[in-house]
């Protein structure tokens, strides 16, 4: 009957059949995977935060406080500002919120003395429809909604900012056991630098998130004080709260809590308005080339251009948390090409 035939494994039938079989279980995978994205969104943005708790940790255990006694510290005191905001800061920015919808009305009667406004909205019944936006409710979700909704929808997503929280403390307390048991896993000759490498990458994060921290509450303190000095102090807080959540968001966050607050300023006050842009304009430039650059010098070390690319590309990515993640991201990708590549290129 002849000779046998070699074995089957290599035939077209049996690499196309396998190979079907493993692209069909890495699609079933990947809907997986993106049917969990809300909660693995979740723990990055915890592990996030705690990595940038982490300085104030350490900070604690410099002046001779325990680890464990840094950790009680650092806890309480997270734990203690979270009540404090919830039980003081929301009921002020919800009563504001409800007053700056109250009053959008009126400022849609106002465009209406515009010529140029008359007729776009003879046209395409402009002023008609974003008066039933606001009277529908829908005006304070989106207007204070996408990329602010974080801070502005804490009662709706109070379930998961508790998970974070608890996340956030649980990776804090056991962010060196976690980074002991990742670095073991690389081979015992090469363990030594990748600690070197994977601490140097976590102490940039950190210090990349305690100063935009820094940042975002300096120009939410600086708004505060000129929206009560300019005649503004019916919204400052809501206004103030606003302008730090959105100053945290790289290269974009600051101009859009800008905008923001001149377009309400005009409307309340042309005279109000127009010192509302001179005033974020004076402080734009200050922020961007005095104070971001003392804050964040010691954080990352990346070139301009870097970090305008890293922004989009994340915000483009994952929105907000994409656009804080990019630039620590793009660091340690930066440093790991410098220590690795690099330096393996030019010892050939």
């Amino acid at each position: 009957m002849g000779e046998p035939g070699g074995p089957l494994r290599h035939s077209p039938f049996h690499l196309g059949f396998f190979g079907a079989l493993g692209a069909l279980v890495a699609f079933w995978l990947g809907q997986q995977v993106l049917a969990l994205g809300g909660t693995i969104m979740l723990i990055v943005v915890a592990m996030f935060l705690a990595a940038g708790l982490n300085p104030v940790v350490e900070w604690f255990t410099r002046r001779g406080l325990s680890r464990t006694w840094s950790l009680v510290a650092v806890i309480g005191v997270v734990l203690g500002a979270l009540t404090l905001f919830v039980a003081a800061i929301v009921p002020v920015i919800t009563d504001q919120i409800a007053a700056l919808t109250d009053n959008a009305p009126g400022w849609l009667d106002q465009l209406q003395g515009n010529e140029r406004v008359q007729a776009l909205d003879e046209q395409f019944q402009l002023i008609e429809k974003a008066r039933d936006y606001v009277a529908n409710g829908d005006f304070a979700s989106a207007a204070f909604g996408g990329v602010v909704g974080v801070g502005l929808a804490v009662f709706s997503a109070l379930v998961n900012t508790f998970i974070v929280v608890v996340l956030t403390l649980y990776f804090l307390a056991s962010l060196d056991k976690t980074k002991d048991a990742l670095y073991r896993l690389a081979p015992a000759s090469r363990r030594d630098r990748v600690t070197r490498l994977g601490d140097r990458i976590l102490a940039n994060v950190g210090a990349y998130v305690s100063g935009a921290f820094v940042i975002a509450v300096f120009a939410g303190v600086t708004s505060l004080i000129f929206l009560f000095i300019v005649g503004l102090g019916q919204y400052a807080v809501a206004l103030a709260f606003v302008v730090a959540l959105l100053d945290v968001i790289p290269m974009i966050g600051a101009t859009i809590g800008a905008v923001l607050v001149t377009a309400i300023g005009f409307a309340t006050d042309p005279v109000i308005g127009l010192a509302c842009l001179v005033f974020y304009v004076v402080y734009q430039q200050l922020e961007n080339y005095v104070i971001y650059p003392k804050v964040m010098a010691r954080s990352v070390d990346l070139p301009g251009a870097v970090i305008v690319i890293a922004a989009l590309a994340g915000a483009g990515l994952l929105g907000v948390v994409g656009a804080l993640l990019a630039i620590p991201t793009a660091a340690a990708i930066l440093l790991l090409t410098r220590e690795v590549f690099v330096r393996r290129q030019d010892a050939r």
